[in-house]
Parts: structure tokens; sequence; C-alpha cells
């Protein structure tokens, strides 16, 4: 019942700029074929070869051998010491993920979506810390949320994903000591490619998409690449929006070997819609599609888009310099009526009154960031050294005003979704807020007698934060803070293929604020110690990585009685990861991931020292497989089935709100043939309803069934 069409908001129609996207998108995919018979000399069918010693992709099946995020080098996945995962472009379109944490939904270490279905952001913990909002990044550059922006990232515009566990700050600046989220931006590249699609699935969701690029010259100085989607949908709740238009033109600059200019932009336009809890403990259980809002009232809109390049040139066999920089900007108009509470009080099971809040968001936020890199390779002897520095910069801004109020009530017996909704005129936030970021870096990689690597890195960052505060309160500040971080690993690579290694990593983040004495709140400090095996056999296509960590925060921001705040919260979590990718010849791909958690909170109020942090699970486990029909009667027909197991947590740091676990089904069937191809993918096979997270007298509901048929066009 819930794939299939939901209810929509009366009066809703194609947006302008949604028509004329999805009219291009047409077009270009019915008229290509046309074309293409007008010039079979010119355009016969192409084969593209995945590169997979490329740190950016292309990649021909699951397995990436080479990454930038993990060392800001072109460096062997091996030859990292530290734990890091790569979810290709072949995994993508083989899973059809519809958001960015929907990607990383079998990797090993990340637990996706800890708050349902919140078109807001994407959110996600990496070794059960943070949200994914503060720890994201597009092309080596943050892409981080904002306040309520949220830069969301249409994963059908991403070459590839990548996840580096634990501290990165040594090569990234501030982050979350959990790890860190790099998407890769689709880029020209050196073969021509024409590639268009058209989708339907559930909630009436309709999709366009075009991905065409390639030489531009025939020396192939010049390259492009266009990427662009069109949907018009909705998701399991009622009256929502699930619409968007992006448009992602690339242009690459070669004229030699030594040197690159890759200009990359995009804009998005989006209407979505929030999340929502729903009460608990009713007579009456309200479904996963229960509004708690006003179809007049409630939206998401968004528009953002970027511009930047990337530049790289080779002076000789040692040195190289790098820059790249990126400017971003959304603007953000959201207004939620919400789910506050029972007007009986919490528990009272014999009232259906829902008392609402109003919360609205109007705001610009802005992002600038450049990071200049100067890399140096030279041989020593039996040794390979590969010395970075780099000097970056990152500001990001956000000027904007938060209203709320007292909503109106809703009888959950008989929603009336008609009563007119006032925008509140209570101010919560009125203010201009920059946070501005200077770090100077370097890290030494050498691989001696080509079986040691060893690695070792430092940044010393400082950081400037200031806030205008307009409301006429006493929000004004300006913070200065300054850390130094470092981090070191070494590794052994057998010639069996086995590289058992160990490593010693740091991060940092700023809190803002002061002490009840009026000192300004230190950085929170975050370590990790981790050691791991990595296996890439030589009998098959594959990849294994296994390992153990133990990361400590200090310095956390916390409650102690009273309206006061004190930096004295400390959490350990130590656990356990294995993931596997593999493409065997047989023509079967498959992914697998496990991971243990031991989460604690080891200094807080009395109350929750000695808990589990909130939203952790303790066991989460993966598989995914794909198979595709190489020869005989049904070559060209290819399957996929993959289940997700994520384990019961808390809901709160009492643990008082136990959340159960639960498991899912995911499935693909895909037939193509000259060029075409006809896929189904469903998400949720069974559709099991669960709860991602509780909280109070409320839970929210993690995604249903969703099932989404595509015809695609490539050649």
């Amino acid at each position: 019942m819930r794939s299939g069409v939901g209810p929509r908001a009366s009066g809703r129609r194609w947006t302008k700029p949604g028509l004329l996207l999805a009219t291009t998108c047409l077009s270009a995919l019915f008229c290509i074929p046309a074309f293409a018979q007008d010039n079979a000399t010119e355009l016969s069918p192409i084969k593209i070869e995945g590169q997979t010693d490329s740190p950016v992709g292309p990649d021909d099946g699951y397995i990436a051998k080479n990454t930038t995020t993990g060392s800001k080098t072109d460096t062997p996945l091996k030859e990292i010491p530290r734990s890091v995962s790569v979810v290709t472009r072949k995994e993508m379109d083989d899973r059809q993920p519809r958001q960015l944490e929907d990607t990383l939904s079998y990797t090993a270490g990340v637990t996706t979506a800890p708050w349902g279905i919140d078109d807001r952001f994407d959110q996600c913990l990496i070794r059960g810390f943070d949200i994914c909002t503060s720890v994201i990044y597009r092309d080596g550059l943050p892409q981080k949320v904002v306040d309520f922006s949220g830069f969301k990232i249409e994963p059908y515009g991403l070459e590839r994903v990548e996840v580096l566990k634990g501290p990165a700050s040594v090569l990234y600046g501030e982050n979350e000591v959990g790890g860190m989220v790099n998407a890769v931006t689709k880029r020209p590249t050196e073969k021509p490619i024409y590639d268009g699609f058209l989708s339907y699935g559930s909630f009436d969701t309709v999709e366009a998409g075009l991905d065409v690029g390639g030489p531009i010259d025939e020396a192939g100085v010049w390259s492009y690449r266009l990427t662009g989607l069109v949907r018009d949908g909705a998701t399991q709740i009622d009256y929502s929006r699930n619409d968007r238009v992006f448009v992602a033109p690339a242009l690459t600059w070669q004229p030699d070997a030594q040197t690159s200019l890759t200009i990359l932009a995009n804009y998005q336009w989006d209407r979505l819609s929030p999340g929502q809890f729903l009460p608990v403990g009713l007579d009456t259980k309200l479904p996963r599609s229960f509004f708690t809002g006003s179809p007049d009232f409630d939206r998401y809109d968004t528009n953002h888009g970027s511009i930047g390049y990337q530049f790289s040139h080779e002076f000789d066999e040692h040195w190289t310099v790098r820059q790249n920089l990126r400017y971003a900007q959304q603007d953000t108009d959201y207004r939620q009526l919400y789910y506050g509470d029972w007007l009986g009080g919490p528990g009272m099971i014999d009232d259906h009154t829902m008392a609402r809040t109003l919360f609205t968001v109007d705001e610009t936020a802005r992002l600038f960031s450049v990071d200049n890199q100067a890399e140096y390779k030279a041989n020593f002897g039996p040794v390979e050294n590969k010395l970075l520095v780099g000097l970056d910069y990152n500001r990001q801004s956000v000027d904007g005003i938060n209203h709320y109020g007292q909503g109106p009530d809703l009888d959950i017996l008989n929603p009336d979704y008609s009563i007119p909704i006032t925008p509140p005129a209570g101010v919560l936030v009125d203010r201009a807020e920059t946070i501005g970021q200077v770090g100077l870096y370097a890290q030494n990689q050498s691989k001696i007698a080509d079986h040691w690597i060893l690695t070792f890195g430092g940044r010393q960052a400082w950081v400037d934060h200031t806030n205008d505060d307009r409301s006429g309160g006493s929000g004004s500040y300006d913070q200065n803070d300054h850390a130094f971080v470092s981090n070191v690993g070494v590794g052994y690579l057998f010639d069996s293929g086995v590289t058992p290694y160990a490593s010693y990593a740091e991060s940092f983040t700023t809190n803002i604020g002061q002490s009840q004495s009026g000192d300004a709140f230190r950085p929170s400090q975050g370590k990790q110690y981790e050691v791991g095996v990595k296996y890439e056999p030589s009998f098959f296509p594959g990849f294994i990585t296994a390992s153990l960590f133990d990361i400590r925060k200090t310095n956390v921001v916390t409650y102690a009685g009273g309206p006061f705040q004190v930096q004295t919260g400390a959490v350990r979590h130590r656990g356990l990861e294995v993931e596997a990718n593999a493409d065997l010849t047989s023509g079967l791909s498959m992914t697998a991931a496990y991971t243990y958690l031991d989460a604690e909170i080891t200094n807080d109020a009395p109350d929750v020292i000695g808990n589990r942090p909130s939203l952790v699970p303790e066991h989460q486990a993966s598989l995914w497989a794909n198979y595709e029909v190489g020869s005989g009667m049904l070559e060209g027909l290819s399957f996929g089935a993959g289940v997700r197991y994520i384990g019961s947590s808390f809901g709160d740091n009492e643990n008082s709100i136990n959340v159960p676990a639960y498991t899912l089904v995911d499935a693909a069937l895909r037939y193509k043939k000259n060029g075409w191809q006809a896929a189904l993918n469903v998400s949720n096979l069974f559709d099991k309803s669960y709860y991602s997270t509780c909280y109070g007298q409320s839970c929210i509901y993690g995604e249903g069934r969703v099932i989404k048929g595509s015809l695609n066009l490539k050649f």
C-alpha cells in the first residue's frame, strides 16, 4: 500500500525550471539514437573501460584501488594505514540510491538515516559520531550543513563516495572524531559518453536524467561533462514533496600531461519536506503516512549552487602543485508546523488532540574554500618518499532569521488541514554569523624497501568565529581558537597481498560559548588508536579490510544541572569493523560489512555516566550481491539483492528509551540489450515497519518500501 500512490497536496504542478529540464532531458534522450543513426561512422557504440587505478574514478566494478581522500595524494588504498571505504559508481548504478546517505547503507562503520526520512540534510553516524552534518566534503572541500542550510548532494552527479574512518583533522581541519564523507563529482572523460534515463516509482515519483561528456577537440585538450536530473515526487508522508532540478556542467583543459584545470559547477533547486516525529503509546497507532503539519504551510524550499576549480601542474618528476577552490551559496525557506505534545500531558492515551509548534527559517548560507598544496616526490635509496605541504582557508557564513510560536491544535481522529496558518512572530534567532578557519599542514608518506609504509603529519589551525546578534539580546561575540593535531601510521606490504597496519590520529572541533566563569570554551579533542589488516587477494579481484579501533573524545560541552554548561563531557567508542568487496569473473559482484561498536559516556551528568550514547547501535551487518549473466539465452539479464541489519539502540543518553533492531531487504532486476536497459529497484522489499529513533513520547518511522522502474539508454 505505501509503495503505491500517496496523498498529494492539491494543485501541485510542474514549475518552469522543472518542465524546462525535463523537456531537455527527454529530447536529448530520444534524439541521440536518431542522431547516432545519421552519423553511424562517428558515433558507433563505444565500450568505456573503467580506470580502477584512478583516485577519483570512473571505476569498472565494486573495487576501487586508489584514493585521494585518505592522504590528499594519489595513493593505493592498501598503502593508507587507516580504514577507508569507497562506494563506486557501478555499485550506485546497481543499487540506485536516492540520497547521499543511501549510498552508504552498506558501508562498515556507518549508520544511515538515524532520524528517518528528513529531507533537510544528509544524515549518518560514522563510528557512532555526528549525524553527517559536519563531516560531508565534496571533492576534498567542505560542504557541511550551515544552520538549516543542508547543501544536499545529488547521487546521480557523483563518480564515487569515500569514507575515511576516524579523525581527519590533520588534512581537513576542524572535524568530528568519527570520520568524514567525501563525495567525488563526475568530471569530463577522455572517451565520449551518452547516458540518459526515465523512471517512475512509488508516490508518483517521476525522474529524468541526462549524463553526456567527452572530448571537445580532436587533440583532447578540451573535454566536458554535463549531468542533469529533474524529479517530481513525494515520500511516504502525506502531503509531502520530493522535487528537484539539478544541473552540473564541468569543463577540463589539459594542454599537456603535466597540467590540468577542471571547472566544476552545479545548480540545485529543491522543494522537499522536513521529517516529523509521531506520538507513541496511543490506543490508535498512527500510520507512518500521517501528516502532523499544514499542506499550505510546511515546506523546505532551497536553491543552491556552486562553482569552483581543481588545478594541478607537475613541474618535474619531483614537484607538483595543486589548488582546489569552490564557492557555494544556498537560500533556504523552511517552514514547519510540528507535533509538540499531547494537551493532556505525556502518556495520556485518552486524549487525541495534538499540540503543535510553528517554526520558520529564512536564511542565506555561503561557503568558500581554497586548498593550496605542494607535493614533493623523491627516492632516497630504498625509500620512496612523498611529502605534502598545504595551506587552506575555509569560510562559512549564515545570515537569517528564525521565528517560532504556538500553532493550532490537531485532532488526530478528524484532522483538519484547511485551518489557515499565520506565520509566527516570535524571534528565536536573528543574526549574521561567520566562521573562518586557516590551516597549515604537512604529511609525509614513505615506502621503505617496497614493503614498509610509514605516514606521519601535523596541522596548526586557527579559527575565528563571530556572531552579530540583531535580536537585541546578548548573543554577539567574537571567539578565537587554535589547535594543533597530528597523526602517524605504519604498515607492512606482504607479497601475499596482506597488509597489517597500526595508526594514531587526532581531531578537534570548536565549541561556541562561555562557562559560568566567563571563560570561552576550548575546542573538543579527539584521538583514535586503530590496528587492522588489509588483504588484496591474488586469485580473485577483491579487497578486504578488518580493523579494531579505540576513539576518545574529551572537552565535550554538557549541562551539569542549572542553566550553565560545563566542558567536562567525555565519550569512548571502541569497536570492530570488517568490510569486503569483490568482482568475480563469473559476473558476481558483492560488498559485505559488519560493525561492532562498544560506545560509552565516560564523563557527564551522574545519571548518564556509563550509559550508551543515543542513536548508536551495538551491531550492524549488511550484504549486497549482484549477478550478471554473461552468455547464453539470458545474456543481458542481471539481478541483485541485499540485506541490512541495524541493531537496537537508545533514543536518549539516559538509556530509558529502547529503539528495537530491524532488518531490511533490498532487490534489483535489470535487462540490457543494444545500449538499452530496463531496471526495477526496490528498497525495503517486504515493507518492514520500524522506528529509526525515539525521543520522549515520540518516534520517527523509517522509510517503507520504495519501488523504482527505469529505462536507460547508454552508448
